[in-house]
């Protein structure tokens, strides 16, 4: 059973490294932990009508914080840099 795209492709990572990437083709997601490569590639294709060249996928791991007393963790999440046919982008901010 294929997944919905929108399960798929949680949110975008707007961040001075990405934006930077973008410049080149490559854009950053957070997509859902159990997604592979040729989920995010189609979801994305689905989403936004555009061509992926490549996919690389990275787990984010957890990094310890404290507030105050409290000990305890910030949250595992898997990150995706999609990588466009030339001549496609992806407008992610509404002008």
């Amino acid at each position: 059973m294929q997944k919905d795209p929108r399960e798929v492709i949680i949110r975008p990572i707007i961040t001075e490294h990405s934006y930077d990437m973008m410049e080149h083709n490559v854009y950053t997601f957070e997509v859902a932990k159990d997604a592979n490569k040729i989920e995010v590639r189609q979801a994305i294709e689905a989403i936004f009508g555009v061509k992926v060249e490549k996919v690389n996928t990275l787990n984010v791991k957890s990094k310890p914080k404290r507030v105050r007393y409290q000990l305890g963790r910030t949250r595992t999440w898997k990150k995706a840099m999609v990588t466009l046919k030339d001549g496609d982008t992806i407008e992610l901010f509404a002008s």
